[in-house]
């Protein structure tokens, strides 16, 4: 199927219509190149259809339902709540349709030829396409995405499943194991909780490991409270029945398996060994800092180039393959990219906390934040690292609303803005970000909302 008509030779051709695949193709036609867009699936990729956008869409239901259910301490008594998961998964579904044909409609708009169906290097000049078509093109970007990894023993079938079809259930199940304790784990392992499931995670070493352990304490304390049991530093043995076997001697009765053990570079059958492009060991795909592989023709960009393996760092690398595609002088040099686990509370993450020789850590608790209080949010905080000369390196946010404020660390770091940069600037009260501000403050060593001790004279 052919979505526009088919060229025979273009400047730019595109393979995946992800978030970095659409909007590389996008950036590359505003700058007047004649692009193709191939996509075997649907436009907007794994993101937009099958994970980011549909885990939040229904984190958000599960916090309404959670929340409907434990609302008399704000005087609020409504009675019996009940959930219709069908109806839940109709509206992930809409959700999603509307997003893909919104994208479809900027395609469009901006003259982007977009193609159904797989695509393969015949050459450095050439793709061959379903059906045989073949496609020349002077520049390609592969932006193909991830693949969910699959664990021997746990091989998918209808109750052994991948993230994406965890978010397609139209029923809530009694019971859930997940296998892997990155972010995947905590999100659908928290959502599904607060929809009624009683869920089990197994960790090889700790959930979150690669985190700040006073954000994940927090984390971890709250999906106690969810009745979520978290087993640490083991592994699944093998199923039988509905029981999985554990390496501790022990077994938990599962109706259905998550595996979440992570992602792999996604490049079967694109036929990179009919160009010059290297791959790692690891089966990703080698660029400089202009996304430019090893073939002169050919880029690439998301996940199929490397970690991390976040929506956001392909969005901002399609902008830049597409300009450097279309002959602009650009480059992916960006200082951070942020990172955002929707558990509860939310964590968020640009740069690095971490106290080092001339770094040094402050952290302000939102006890301190009159908005956390009158929600019943206080457990949470707000960390600054920052060099003597004040630089900052990184700020943490354990907080509601983390996704949104973490933007304004991201900024600040890019800029080079110092601690004192941020307390000088007026944050609206009252609001969670204002605890960006007063953690500035206190590391500026004149706190106002929290006492840290008695202050030098």
């Amino acid at each position: 199927m052919v979505m526009g008509s088919l060229p025979e030779q273009v400047d730019i051709a595109v393979i995946g219509g992800g978030v970095g695949g659409y909007v590389a193709a996008i950036r590359a036609a505003e700058l007047g190149k004649s692009v193709a867009l191939v996509e075997k699936e649907k436009l907007g990729g794994h993101c937009l259809n099958y994970a980011c956008i549909p885990s939040k869409t229904l984190i958000h239901i599960s916090d309404i339902f959670y929340e409907a259910q434990h609302s008399q301490k704000f005087g609020i008594n409504i009675g019996s709540v009940s959930l219709d998961a069908k109806k839940m998964l109709d509206w992930r579904m809409g959700v999603s349709k509307k997003l893909e044909d919104g994208v479809a409609f900027l395609c469009k708009s901006n003259g982007v030829d977009v193609l159904k169906g797989a695509a393969t290097f015949l050459s450095s000049n050439n793709l061959q396409l379903t059906d045989g078509i073949t496609l020349e093109f002077k520049k390609a970007i592969i932006a193909t995405g991830s693949i969910p990894r699959p664990l021997r023993g746990f091989e998918f079938s209808n109750t052994i499943i991948d993230y994406k079809n965890a978010l397609m259930l139209d029923r809530i199940p009694k019971s859930m194991l997940i296998i892997g304790a990155g972010y995947v784990a905590v999100e659908i392992g928290t959502l599904y909780a607060k929809l009624g499931t009683k869920v089990t995670i197994l960790a090889r070493s700790d959930v979150l490991s690669h985190f700040d352990r006073d954000a994940v304490d927090l984390v971890k304390r709250r999906m106690s409270e969810l009745g979520i049991s978290i087993l640490t530093g083991v592994n699944p043995v093998e199923r039988k029945g509905s029981a999985v076997s554990i390496s501790n001697g022990s077994s938990v009765e599962a109706e259905i398996i998550v595996v979440a053990t992570g992602l792999s570079p996604y490049t079967v059958g694109l036929g990179l060994e009919n160009t010059k492009v290297e791959v790692s060991q690891d089966g990703f795909i080698k660029v400089d800092g202009r996304l430019q592989t090893s073939d002169p023709n050919i880029l690439a960009v998301g996940d199929v180039i490397g970690e991390p393996m976040l929506a956001h760092k392909a969005i901002r690398q399609g902008v830049v393959a597409g300009e450097v595609a279309s002959g602009i002088n650009s480059s992916y040099s960006n200082i951070v990219v942020p990172a955002v686990i929707f558990s509860d509370p939310e964590i968020a993450i640009a740069g690095s906390i971490e106290e080092a020789e001339g770094v040094k850590v402050t952290k302000f608790p939102l006890t301190g934040l009159g908005r956390a209080v009158a929600l019943d949010t206080t457990k949470g905080f707000v960390k600054v690292s920052y060099e003597d000369d004040g630089l900052v390196k990184g700020i943490e946010i354990v907080s509601p609303d983390a996704n949104s404020m973490i933007a304004e660390a991201a900024l600040a770091i890019e800029m080079g803005a110092t601690i004192e940069d941020i307390a000088d600037t007026i944050h609206p009260h009252p609001t969670y970000s204002e605890g960006i501000q007063e953690v500035a403050e206190a590391a500026l060593g004149r706190p106002i909302h929290f006492f840290y001790g008695k202050p030098a004279k």
